[in-house]
């Protein structure tokens, strides 16, 4: 069999920068094992897999589809970046004749539509609690020493852990900063935390003076060390953040090593608008 498929930078205008994730087209479901060997010899933080939902449905015409999204560990349930990659490849690539197109995903509905500033994502918004340091400081203590915290939230939609760390760190000192992902799986293993975020408040103007907020994201207990440009985390930090800073509309930058933006927008009815652009690195065929 083969299938076509694509490497794309998600969350940014230029190759080699934002989050990479590989794309599959499908005509019908493969065995479930299938999925997962497949995403594990592509090797990226996700490999999404664009399904047709019934064999008439065409990837050019048809404004519905599946989609699913694979670490090289495991199946979730919501990746951003992977979905805006999936956009991208079938408004930018395969000239899809639609302006939105609807994913049917296990976090429900996803829409995408095209804009021009680049793919707006309609995402689930994921309420946050304040968390006991108690019940999390051998984890934090583990991943960032001596490291000053300011406020923990805890996502339970979602099993995210959001550490913001003081104020007084500026953006560089939270680029710079060495996170210890190698022993995170042992000091939580209680299945309670599936990715920790980072998070620090930005200059508070919004483009083009600045971020709103900065983030970094590690989900060792997925099988990604540190994630380069996490749409789905945002979905969370967002959240956080508009309380915080009063604000439904946000800028934000991911400060991983490729580093990568996205603009926010929060709407009624507990959803998300994420917009961001997206740029082909890679196209194939995988023979399976």
């Amino acid at each position: 069999m083969q299938l076509p498929v694509f490497v794309v930078d998600a969350f940014s205008r230029e190759a080699f920068r934002g989050n990479p994730a590989a794309v599959c087209l499908l005509e019908a479901d493969l065995d479930e094992e299938m999925y997962q060997k497949i995403a594990r010899e592509m090797n990226h933080s996700e490999t999404a897999f664009i399904r047709k939902l019934q064999p008439t449905d065409s990837f050019t015409q048809s404004s519905r589809f599946g989609l699913r999204w694979f670490t090289p560990a495991t199946e979730v349930p919501l990746c951003g970046h992977a979905t805006l990659a999936s956009s991208a490849i079938l408004f930018h690539k395969i000239k899809n004749v639609n302006q939105t197109v609807t994913f049917e995903t296990l976090s429900g509905e996803l829409k995408a539509r095209q804009a021009a500033d680049g793919i707006i994502m309609d995402l689930p918004l994921y309420l946050t609690h304040p968390k006991d340091v108690k019940e999390v400081q051998d984890l934090i203590k583990v991943a960032l020493g001596n490291v000053q915290v300011q406020d923990i939230h805890y996502s339970p939609d979602t099993k995210n852990l959001l550490v913001r760390i003081n104020d007084s760190y500026g953006r560089s000192f939270l680029e710079s900063l060495e996170v210890n992902t190698r022993n995170m799986t042992e000091v939580e293993n209680s299945g309670k935390v599936k990715g920790l975020m980072l998070t620090l408040k930005g200059e508070g103007s919004g483009k083009p003076h600045g971020y709103d907020f900065y983030s970094r994201y590690f989900a060792p207990w997925l099988g990604v060390a540190e994630d380069p440009v996490t749409g789905s985390a945002h979905a969370v930090l967002s959240s956080y953040w508009s309380q915080q800073l009063g604000k439904k509309e946000m800028w934000a930058f991911q400060c991983s090593r490729r580093g990568g933006e996205l603009k926010v927008s929060l709407r009624d009815g507990g959803r998300l608008d994420i917009t961001g652009q997206a740029a082909l690195v890679l196209e194939g065929t995988l023979s399976i």
